[in-house]
Formats: structure tokens, C-alpha cells, sequence
């Protein structure tokens, strides 16, 4: 393995260094040095040592030396590339040349003068590349951050009354405000010198009413103003002369060497970077974020400890900010409902992406879900945005890049509304609404209040026709990016706000939902203790320890529904069947599965004799599937703190945790505790039908190895990603190494979830005759192989049919 030195071997399987982290097992080991962080680390590394070798460390310097300064003195020696400086007291500097000679020519001159400075000027220090990782918001400092509001929250008399405190503790105060705004007229003032005409508009938590002290200054860089002055300076600058335009501004400046109609977002945005380094303040930490959605410059304010972003294209972000504070000013409760739920998200880790980038819900696309809930609330205690475009007037009609962003200024022009719900059961209704939701076959829909069902976006033209039909007026777009959690900007719809999010991060959001849901019903939340003991919203906020949910390990290979990577083919397919698309899919996934086991890896399978499975009997599959699900639900035992009964059912048979089984007066096999002898019974109801799997050869080592005997490029084929050349490979295996002594035997069993979960296909294995010991290390191998096989499978089909 070329990456041997980083590669420790454990007596867990493997630690590599680099990146930090511990591997189970060879295919696991594999996968993740193919991966990009690994790759990603490597390269730094090698950049990193290829800088030391390049650079050497220059101090005796002073503030008022400039980096231009110290290129032109070391030019003397060779080529500077870069130079880095000391920016907080401006005392050493790094200079960086383009070859080791110049190094030499430096560090061999005997004495360094430059300006009246004597300059000491030594090799670069070597260290040894350390991956630091980023700060997270780990359980000591969540707890001790809710050990401070502790005491004032035990003492509230009500729920309402400690959302409105986590509002007071959490808001942005007087001064803060004002210390932002003094930041963007400072940036205003400079910014207008280069870009005549220009507006900096400030949008995001500052100024959308759910501001908290630590939040960014999101801006918002307006120059539609500039390019008009830009395109009417040109047109006149021969008839009134050089350097000057007819109303009297300078050309003389930054907008000479640029035309904003043609240049590329990030060359504006490198000369906004320039001009926040030399001209504003202290403002450091300045950097181009290229690579974003949406291209920004990042910058730090040091006397305020303010981090920002700037960025020239955002204007459709201006417009959801008025519209939060649209809703805000609308509903009174909204605030101390968004402050409490990103307070819970952040203590339960559902929430907050440090870096700006991660699996986890941003604070806008929490918000929405928020305003979601309380468009579904009964009844409804906020107006789709469809509504408030009907309430709004001509002159408030607003449409930018082809989005309809229209709705009142005002919110004395939105009625109020008839719902009449306290703080503390609206804040029980969101997790209960998230609970139960079905994201796997839902796109919300904030515009139209609705969960729409994702059928209707897997069809991409079948979708642009939907979308042109909704908008008129704009071009084309693409449709939204699906994922897990699907959750369309109210005026920019071919965005998903939540398309960030994985299967792992939206089944932990559901997951903490119905665990605030359960606790949501007890006495403990609703009432006061009169023991001066925790309540009300202290153990909702308890965060997340470092193992919340302990459970035996399952033996189970999860295949998630991913319809952003399906061919275009099944898609319209799935789109075509409508409510019956898990069906579908679940009936060519089963096929897939079997088709692996049986030809790509050699088993012998033999089907259970209640079903087979394939094509032609998924359904049973799925109908016993669905059955013994709906069994299992009467089987949940509730939490000993439920106070009121539930009699809703959960989509598709998913239990509803905590839920208290109704009394029917009607059944006399209905009460507690003879009710447990039915359940017993019914547990003697056939189990889902599965295979029986036999394995006599080791297939799935070695397999890297074989791959390339076979395929002289194979490693760029990643595993998985060809059914023929994976047959070779099992073939080769099972024809060069001997039988193992005992064949082993496992059992495959498949279900298909859905509802209140990500739809997937989840296949548990048991092994039933494992006498050599090799389950385990199979079982892990089929963890990464099998569901990048069923994938490849399925475009393989598809692109045969």
C-alpha cells in the first residue's frame, strides 16, 4: 500500500495517522484511503513540506513594513512566490521562493538590511503535519452552557415563560445591534469609493429577528447600481474627457482595471477582498470562499470579534430575510419558538455546520420547518406563501431572477390568526409533526404549505413543465436536488435547503424528535416541580451524550432510496407509480440483492418456502413485511410518563415512540396486562420470507488483488462498479483458492422501510453455520460492497432494458 507509514495496524484492525481514525478491516482500510479526505490530507501534507523546503523565517521587521517591502528586497535573491505576514503585530514574516537556490543565496548572506532594519533571517522551522480537527460542540461544553440557565428556567412558572427567557439570554442586545450596523456603514462608506452607486445590504440572523450573540454579519453586495454608472461612464468619457464622467465622479479608480458586466463573480470578488484588506479597519482573516454554492468572502472584524461574508449575488437571500421578519412581525410566537428549537437542535447536535459546511440542518432551513409546522397547525397559525402573495399589492409585486417573490411589506396587511395555541403545546406539536413525518416520499413545499409527494420530482421534464406552469414568467431551471430530507426554498424552488443532509443526519433529526415527542407528554414537561427538581424545557435541552442511543449490534446492510442517483429511466418509472413507488423499487432492489449473492458472488441460495424473491413476488415481500411491522407496533411498551393517550397511526406501520396503547372499551383483548397474551400469539406469525445463503470460498478477500491481475487500470474502476469484471474476480477466487472446511451458512433477511424513516431496503444477516469463523469479516465487506453492487445492478438493467 503506497501510504504504508500512515497505516498502523491495531488489534482492532487499523489506525491511520493521517487522518485520525481506526478501520475495521481490509475493504474498509481500502475504501478509505481511495477516499477524499484521506486524498485530500495527502495532498496538504505534500504541499505543506514542498512550502517549508521553499521558505525561510524573516523577523525584526515592524508594523509599518509592508509585504510589497519584503518582496523587493528578496527578489534579490530569486523568485519570491509568497510572502506570509505576521498581520497582528507585523514583526516576522515567512517568505516563500520557487526553488531551494534561492533559499541558499538568502541564508548565506551575512547581514540583512532593509529600510534602516536589521533583519534576521534563518531556515524555515520543520514540524511534522498534525490534522487538528474542528472544535465541536462536545457534551461538557453543552452542559455547562445549560448549568448556567438552569437555575432561572427551574424557577418559570410555565413552559411560555422559559421560551420567552431563552429568547432574553440568547438575542441579539441593543449594543450588538448597533456595533453591526456601525460595520455596515463603515463598509458602506469604503465600498462606494471603488463601486460608485453600490449598496451593502445586510440579510441572515443580524437582521431577520432571530439573531444570537455569536451569528455571522451576512452581506450582501449590490452593484446592478455600478455597472449602470460603469456602461454610462464609457459611453461619455470621450465627449467629457479622460478620467472624468459627466456627474462628476473619478474613474481614476478600482473600476478602471474591471468591467463588471463581463467579469466572473470570483474576479470581482478577488478586488472586494483586496479592498477589505487595505482599506477597512481591523478587518483580517480576509479570504475568497470560491468553491461555495454561492462564491463569498469570508473576513473578521478583531475589536468586535465579528466574523462576516460578503457576497455580489445573493440577492434572492435579501428576500427571505423580509420574509422572516414578514412572519416574525406577522406571529408573535415564531420567535420564541425558532429560539427554542435551534437551541434544542444545537444541544442535540442536529443543527450548526461550524465550518459552513456539513450533514447537519442550517439555522434558515430549521426555521423553515418551523414555519412549515405552523402552516399544517389546525388552524394554521401562519399563511402559506402563496396566501401572502394574494394579500400583497401592485406596488409590493416582486420578481427576482424569475422567482416570485411577492408579499406584503407590512404585516398589518396579514390577518391574524384564529389559532389560539400556547408556546408550550405548539412546541410539543413540531416534534410530534417531525415525528411522524414522511421525508422519504415528501418534498415540502413552504410556498404552498404542502408535502408534496416526490413523485411528482422524479421525473425531471415531467418537472420543469410543473415548474414552468407554477412560473411563467422565468426560464427554465433545474429541478431541486433530492436527498433525505427535501425542503424547497419558499421563493427560489429548484433549491432543497436541506440538500445538504445525509441518511445519517435525517434519521438523527427524526430520531430526536420522537425522543422530545415522548418527553413532550409527560408531567414532567407540562408542570412545574414543586421539589425544585429539573422540568419543563431543562431535560428537553439536555444534550446529547456521547452515546445517546446504545443498542446490541444488528447485523444489517441498509439500502437507502436514492433518487438524485437512480437512471433517469427508473425514475420516470418510479414517477409513473405514483403512491406505489416503494413498491417498485423495492421489488428491483430485491432483484439486485439476489442477482449479487447469487452471480456476482457464487452463494447457492435457496428461498424461504413462503415467498421467493425477484421480480414477480416482491409484493408478497412487501405485504408480510408491512404486516408483521403493524404487529409490531402493538408490541411497544410506553414510557411510564405518558399522560393522555395517542390513536394516531404511523405511516406505513413505523411504531410511534412512547405512545400510549388505547383502552377500547369495545375489546376485551384490549386491557393491560392480559393484552400481552395476543401479542405473544401473534409473534408466531410467519416471519418475512428470506434466503438461505451458502458461501464455500472467501470471495471477498484478495479481491483488490485479482482486480488488477485482470485489469491493468482497474483502480480506476472502484469495487462495485462493473458486474462483469466482479464476476471475473469471484470466478478467479473460486478457481485458485481451496474450499473452506465447513461451507458457510447465513440467512439474508429483507424489509423494506418507510413512513416516518428514510425509504430503504434493510437486509439483516444471521449466520446459521459459521464453524471457520469467517461471518464476520464477510458481513463487513458486504457493508460497502453490496450496496454499490445493487446500484450498478440497477443501471445495469435499466440501461439494457
Amino acid at each position: 500500500m503506497e501510504t504504508d507509514g500512515d497505516i498502523k495496524t491495531t488489534p482492532k484492525g487499523f489506525h491511520c495517522t493521517l487522518c485520525n481514525v481506526n478501520l475495521p478491516n481490509l475493504p474498509s482500510l481500502d475504501q478509505h484511503v481511495k477516499g477524499r479526505k484521506h486524498k485530500t490530507l495527502s495532498t496538504v501534507r505534500t504541499t505543506r513540506k514542498a512550502q517549508e523546503e521553499h521558505s525561510v523565517f524573516v523577523s525584526g521587521l515592524k508594523p509599518d513594513i509592508s509585504q510589497t517591502d519584503i518582496t523587493e528586497y528578496f527578489q534579490q535573491f530569486g523568485l519570491v512566490s509568497d510572502v506570509i505576514m505576521d498581520k497582528d503585530k507585523g514583526v516576522y514574516a515567512i517568505v516563500q521562493f520557487s526553488d531551494t537556490d534561492s533559499i541558499q543565496a538568502a541564508l548565506s548572506c551575512v547581514q540583512h538590511k532593509m529600510k534602516g532594519l536589521k533583519l534576521r533571517v534563518k531556515p524555515r522551522e520543520k514540524k511534522e503535519f498534525k490534522l487538528i480537527p474542528k472544535r465541536k460542540n462536545d457534551f461538557q461544553n453543552l452542559q455547562e452552557v445549560l448549568d448556567r440557565l438552569k437555575p432561572q428556567l427551574c424557577q418559570m412558572v410555565s413552559v411560555d415563560a422559559q421560551m420567552q427567557y431563552i429568547v432574553e439570554r440568547c438575542q441579539l442586545g441593543e449594543n450588538e445591534k448597533k456595533a453591526r450596523v456601525l460595520v455596515v456603514q463603515l463598509l458602506q462608506e469604503v465600498f462606494v469609493e471603488f463601486f460608485p452607486d453600490s449598496q451593502i445590504l445586510p440579510f441572515g440572523s443580524s437582521v431577520n429577528t432571530f439573531g444570537i450573540h455569536s451569528c455571522d454579519l451576512d452581506l450582501f453586495l449590490d452593484l446592478e447600481n455600478t455597472k449602470v454608472f460603469q456602461a454610462r461612464a464609457k459611453s461619455t468619457t470621450e465627449q467629457v474627457g479622460e478620467g472624468m464622467s459627466d456627474d462628476g465622479h473619478s474613474e481614476d479608480s478600482i473600476l478602471s482595471d474591471i468591467d463588471l458586466s463581463t467579469a466572473s463573480p470570483a474576479e470581482v470578488l478577488d478586488l472586494v477582498a483586496a479592498i477589505l484588506r487595505r482599506c477597512v479597519p481591523s478587518v483580517h482573516k480576509v479570504h475568497v470562499v470560491s468553491s461555495a454554492r454561492l462564491p463569498v468572502v469570508k473576513f473578521h472584524h478583531r475589536e468586535l470579534n465579528l466574523q462576516g461574508d460578503i457576497t455580489i449575488n445573493n440577492r434572492l437571500a435579501v428576500r427571505n430575510t423580509r420574509f422572516l421578519q414578514l412572519c416574525s412581525g406577522v406571529e408573535e410566537r415564531l420567535r420564541p419558538l425558532v429560539y427554542t428549537i435551534r437551541y434544542w437542535a444545537k444541544q442535540k447536535q442536529q443543527a450548526g455546520n461550524p465550518s459552513g459546511a456539513g450533514p447537519l440542518l442550517n439555522n434558515y432551513a430549521l426555521t423553515l420547518l418551523i414555519v412549515f409546522f405552523l402552516q399544517n397547525c389546525e388552524p394554521p397559525v401562519l399563511p402559506t406563501v402563496e396566501q401572502l402573495k394574494d394579500m400583497a399589492c401592485e406596488e409590493e409585486e416582486c420578481v427576482i431572477e424569475g422567482w416570485n417573490c411577492t408579499f406584503p411589506s407590512q404585516p398589518i396587511a396579514v390577518p391574524p390568526s384564529k389559532n389560539t395555541q400556547d408556546l408550550c403545546t405548539l412546541l410539543a406539536g413540531f416534534f410530534s409533526f417531525y415525528a411522524k413525518f414522511d421525508f422519504a416520499s415528501s418534498v415540502i413545499s413552504v410556498r404552498e404549505g404542502l408535502a408534496l409527494p416526490i413523485t411528482d420530482f422524479l421525473s425531471e421534464k415531467l418537472e420543469g413543465e410543473a415548474m414552468q406552469e407554477e412560473q411563467p414568467t422565468k426560464t427554465h431551471h433545474r429541478s431541486p436536488k433530492l436527498g433525505p430530507l427535501n425542503l424547497l426554498d419558499p421563493f427560489e424552488l429548484s433549491h432543497n435547503v436541506a440538500g445538504n443532509l445525509n441518511e445519517r443526519s435525517q434519521r438523527s433529526f427524526q430520531r430526536e424528535c420522537q425522543e422530545a415527542e415522548k418527553y413532550c407528554r409527560s408531567l414532567q414537561y407540562q408542570r412545574k416541580s414543586t421539589k425544585g427538581k429539573s422540568w419543563g424545557l431543562v431535560r428537553l435541552l439536555t444534550p446529547q451524550g456521547e452515546a445517546p442511543h446504545t443498542k446490541p449490534e444488528q447485523l444489517t446492510i441498509s439500502i437507502p432510496f436514492k433518487p438524485a442517483s437512480l437512471p433517469e429511466v427508473l425514475r420516470n418509472q418510479l414517477h409513473m407509480a405514483g403512491d406505489g413507488f416503494r413498491l417498485l423499487w423495492f421489488q428491483k432492489v430485491s432483484s439486485a440483492v439476489e442477482r449479487v449473492f447469487q452471480r456476482v458472488l457464487g452463494c447457492h441460495l435457496v428461498a424461504s418456502t413462503d415467498a421467493v424473491f425477484g421480480e414477480d413476488s416482491a409484493v408478497n415481500v412487501v405485504e408480510e413485511m408491512q404486516t408483521s411491522s403493524a404487529s409490531l407496533n402493538t408490541s411497544i411498551n410506553d414510557s411510564s410518563d405518558s399522560v393522555e393517550p395517542q390513536n394516531e397511526t404511523s405511516p406505513l406501520g413505523t411504531a410511534v415512540l412512547g405512545a400510549k396503547r388505547p383502552l377500547s372499551s369495545g375489546s376485551d383483548a384490549s386491557v393491560s396486562p392480559q393484552g400481552k397474551k395476543p401479542r405473544l400469539a401473534k409473534r408466531g406469525r410467519p416471519e418475512p420470507p428470506h434466503w438461505i445463503c451458502v458461501q464455500k470460498h472467501i470471495v471477498w478477500a484478495g479481491r483488490r488483488k485479482v482486480r488488477r491481475e485482470l485489469i491493468k487500470d482497474a483502480d480506476s474502476r472502484p469495487e462495485g462498479s462493473c458486474m462483469e469484471l466482479e464476476c471475473q474476480v469471484t470466478a478467479h477466487i473460486i478457481e485458485k483458492e481451496p474450499e473452506l472446511k465447513e461451507p458457510l451458512e447465513f440467512k439474508v433477511q429483507a424489509q423494506m422501510v418507510g413512513g416516518t424513516e428514510s425509504t430503504k431496503a434493510v437486509l439483516k444477516l444471521e449466520p446459521t453455520n459459521d464453524k471457520t469463523g469467517v461471518f464476520h469479516d464477510f458481513f463487513h465487506f458486504l457493508e460497502a460492497f453490496l450496496p454499490k453492487m445493487v446500484e450498478t445492478l440497477l443501471e445495469k438493467e435499466v440501461s439494457s432494458a
